[in-house]
């Protein structure tokens, strides 16, 4: 098979290597005499003779599929590559798919892309490192292995087994299914970020990164009664004093679900691009500024005319500033702020940095106060004012803001509101969001060096680079602890009666060695003794090993799988030629790898970046169930029940639709792609192969 692969000639590389299984190209002359009807010359043509037949179809197909995978050794092509001799060697990593569910068409379209990649570099003779991976933690995983158990009474050790247990099992589904569509890779050696070893040296980029940009600091960890609550603009924007003359006093309407945050307000948001106008109630003339485009559902909501006084941008709304509803020694400024929105409210937002993901993002980069007024128990702490100190903020507290806006005319609706919102899966109780210590990531530190590394990156398509660095300006902060059992504990200890925690290189590296002999269960199955030694304690200069706990928090999945280049990558140079991932990673894998790698050892862990869309149906459409359009690529390969309407088309095909693809736009697959995708293969079109050597020829 081998040879019969490297014979080819050049025109049929990248035909070949995005064929797996049957894609044997037919070639030799056709005598087209028209007097050889009785065969006399057929005997002086001399063609290739082989019982590979032209066509095969149904059950057939699949039974010859499976015959060539097997005879032709498919699951030994990867070794057999790596130990023939090769000048240059090829490494793609792979990014981890997330063992959570059943294989489906996007990792169909993108574990077949890059063995495309792949079998072409085998053609062009080099030697190919390429290890497959899963990322294995986190919570869609543990709320699904724990989700159908009906008990909440589990310790973290039993619900570590049963994600695992649920991980393996996704692991194995998937597993079967890439080998099934004839990805070369050497399936006894993955990767599992709950593997010992990785642990171990993601706990290595997690010490590196601590002595450098690694700090601890706030964040956080029904049917509802929602207000719309005024906020009396104390001065007014310059452009809007400008046009306001004698319209006397004017406030920013605000909505909220979530009245028990507002004594914790230290701004009033707006957004900058969007229209906002000054309006007049019909009913008492009170003067509210709101968004442009929300003054027909304003007035539907308040039973009222509401006409226009005046009009002008959201970035004209600069140097505005309200005064505090409840608080009267407490101004609160207007400021920009692009998680604003239209669908409900006025297109003001109230921002109570302490009790909002949000609201926090503004808190940093505007500088203001975050203060936290609700305790671990749910109830109001002594910054929140005599009136509410001890009181529950989701009952009673909640209740008591009210009536104090209530008191000071603050209030211009109340209504009830069922809405989404974050409720605990245990308890089945809405969570209070409150700010409580997080360890973080200064990835504002990180910025000019990830982009500087990012330069040296190819980036294709290219139009993708402006994606990446737009992310990297967004954000500020990296939160990389989590509250959770299923995970890779942060290697922290923390003193019992100051809170100081104990993290430095000399623990970090016992507990990363304990963690590659015994794996991350032992931070629950062992003794506090066996990760602070006396060793460890004296170089730490630490007091006894009776002081100290251990912390509860695990690590982020994004840290998880964006430190695989450390555990992964050749050690000779822990540096990929390529990453080749959905246009969804720009945020995610690529990011999270491009900062842990920048932050240890400022550089990139990859040379170039292959970003791909989306399969989407011949609509053009997003797949989804309950639409009922999503293609099964086992359906695919194998056929439906109904095998009129889902006939078997094989790996091939599927393979071939992945060839023959734009794969830099979003990726259509239906009846008519896989048809055309079957006629080509059927026919010897070389079409597809062009196209490939055209359209994707900055990949290839």
């Amino acid at each position: 098979w081998s040879q019969a692969l490297l014979s080819e000639s050049l025109m049929l590389l990248v035909r070949r290597s995005a064929l797996g299984f049957g894609g044997v190209a037919r070639w030799g002359l056709r005598c087209l005499y028209s007097g050889d009807a009785a065969g006399q010359y057929q005997d002086t043509v001399l063609l290739p003779r082989t019982d590979f037949p032209m066509r095969v179809t149904g059950p057939s197909l699949l039974e010859r599929e499976i015959q060539i995978q097997q005879r032709c050794g498919f699951d030994q092509l990867y070794t057999w590559q790596r130990e023939k001799k090769a000048k240059k060697e090829y490494c793609l990593h792979d990014g981890p798919p997330y063992a959570n569910g059943d294989p489906h068409v996007g990792h169909a379209l993108n574990k077949i892309l890059k063995d495309i990649r792949n079998r072409f570099e085998v053609l062009r003779g080099r030697q190919v490192h390429y290890v497959p991976g899963w990322d294995c933690h986190g919570l869609p995983i543990e709320l699904k292995a724990l989700g159908d158990l009906g008990t909440n009474e589990l310790t973290p050790l039993q619900i570590r087994q049963k994600a695992r247990e649920f991980a393996e099992r996704a692991i194995s589904r998937q597993r079967a299914a890439f080998q099934r569509w004839g990805v070369m890779a050497h399936w006894e050696n993955c990767y599992y970020t709950f593997d010992g070893k990785y642990e171990a040296a993601q706990l290595k980029v997690f010490q590196d990164m601590h002595n450098k940009m690694l700090y601890r600091f706030l964040l956080y960890s029904l049917s509802l009664r929602a207000v719309y609550i005024t906020f009396p603009l104390l001065t007014l924007p310059a452009k809007l004093a400008a046009k306001a003359g004698a319209w006397g006093d004017v406030s920013a309407l605000i909505w909220t679900t979530q009245p028990w945050t507002i004594p914790a307000n230290q701004a009033v948001c707006y957004m900058p691009k969007v229209q906002y106008s000054v309006v007049k109630r019909a009913d008492n003339e009170q003067l509210l500024l709101v968004a442009s485009e929300c003054i027909n559902s304003l007035a539907s909501v308040l039973k009222t005319n509401l006409e226009s006084l005046a009009t002008f941008a959201g970035s004209d709304l600069e140097g505005g500033v309200c005064q505090h509803p409840t608080i009267p020694a407490k101004q609160a400024p207007l400021l920009p702020a692009n998680h604003v929105t239209m669908t409900k409210g006025t297109g003001l937002v109230h921002t109570a940095p302490a009790h909002g993901m949000e609201d926090y993002g503004v808190a940093t980069h505007f500088n203001l106060p975050v203060e936290c007024i609700v305790d671990e128990e749910g109830r109001f702490t002594e910054l929140a004012g005599p009136e509410l100190q001890k009181k529950s903020v989701m009952t009673e507290g909640n209740a008591t803001v009210i009536s104090m806006l209530q008191a000071v005319g603050a209030i211009v609706k109340e209504e009830d509101c069922v809405h989404s919102y974050p409720y605990d899966w245990r308890t089945k109780q809405p969570v209070v969001i409150r700010a409580s210590k997080q360890w973080f990531i200064n990835t504002a530190s990180l910025k000019d060096k990830a982009k500087d590394a990012l330069q040296k990156v190819r980036v294709i398509p290219e139009s993708a680079r402006s994606s990446l660095l737009a992310m990297l300006d967004r954000r500020t902060y990296w939160c990389i602890s989590r509250q959770r059992s299923w995970g890779v504990p942060i290697p922290v200890f923390y003193h019992k009666e100051t809170g100081e925690p104990l993290l430095n290189k000399h623990s970090v590296t016992h507990i990363a060695k304990v963690f590659s002999e015994k794996g991350s269960d032992s931070w629950w199955t062992e003794p506090v003794e066996t990760f602070l030694t006396p060793e460890v304690l004296q170089k730490s200069k630490a007091g006894a090993v009776s002081d100290y706990v251990r912390g509860e928090d695990v690590l982020d999945i994004w840290f998880d799988s964006g430190t695989s280049w450390a555990a992964v990558l050749p050690e000779s140079d822990p540096r990929a030629d390529s990453y080749v991932e959905g246009k969804d990673q720009v945020g995610g894998w690529f990011q999270s790898s491009l900062l842990t790698s920048v932050a240890v050892r400022n550089k990139a862990p990859y040379k170039a970046l292959v970003i791909h869309g989306f399969a989407v149906s011949e609509k053009g459409e997003k797949m989804s169930k309950s639409v009922g359009n999503v293609i099964d690529p086992d359906v695919v390969i194998n056929g439906g029940k109904d095998l009129s309407v889902s006939p078997p088309y094989g790996a091939d095909v599927l393979r071939w639709w992945v060839a023959e693809s734009n794969v830099f736009s979003e990726v259509q697959i239906g009846p008519n792609a896989l048809n055309a995708a079957k006629d080509s293969i059927s026919k010897g079109l070389f079409k597809p192969a062009q196209m490939l050597a055209t359209e994707t020829q900055p990949y290839l």
